[in-house]
């Protein structure tokens, strides 16, 4: 019963999340009046992020302990530092791709059940990160605190990895695990779209 609990819970947070992405275009902020806001938001208007976010979660559950926290925390703090270089003004070369691409890599890779070394699969994780951060970093509203702004987007990720986490209990039981490969190849299926201009 205690299980079934769980895995009803972990499913409902990733149904939440992903009811309150509504379906817009990628990084709009229109009507969002504070740095905070604007950051948080961010992630979770645009399904090429939503998708990443939660396959860095999702792959972490599938990868179990450590990297079911570590990924998670990689994620946003090089993230943060993907932001930093957007907001100076630093180019980045093919940054759309890269954002495109990390919902294809990171959806096979939960696809076919990849059990990579924890070093392996934080470095996956940071590179896409950079690409992801940077986005957020050069759509910074001048009007807004960058700090806030960053603040507000570091946690609207976090919260989108705890869904993926959530979802990614489900691989305690094999049809679980048969869920999550499946929800996989929906976000590759999705990075794919963006990929090639699709979505």
């Amino acid at each position: 019963m205690t299980n079934v609990l769980t895995h009803g819970r972990a499913i409902g947070l990733a149904l939440a999340f992903a009811l309150i992405a509504p379906q817009v275009a990628a990084h709009t902020g229109d009507g969002i009046n504070s740095g905070f806001a604007s950051g948080f938001w961010h992630p979770i208007y645009g399904w090429d992020h939503v998708v990443a976010m939660v396959a860095v979660g999702l792959w972490g559950a599938f990868l179990g302990s450590p990297a079911i926290w570590i990924l998670p925390v990689v994620f946003p703090l090089v993230m943060a530092l993907g932001g930093a270089l957007g907001v100076m003004g630093l180019p980045l070369p093919a940054v759309e791709t890269g954002i495109a691409l990390s919902g294809v890599v990171l959806g096979l890779l939960i696809v076919f059940a990849v059990r990579a070394p924890i070093w392996v699969a934080a470095v996956i994780v940071g590179v896409f990160a950079i690409f992801h951060g940077h986005a957020h970093g050069t759509e910074l509203p001048e009007a807004f605190s960058p700090y806030g702004y960053a603040v507000g987007f570091v946690i609207g990720t976090g919260l989108l990895h705890l869904a993926g986490i959530g979802f990614g209990l489900l691989t305690a039981s094999d049809i679980g695990k048969t869920a999550v490969r499946g929800a996989g190849g929906v976000i590759a299926l999705v990075g794919a779209a963006f990929l090639f201009g699709l979505a």
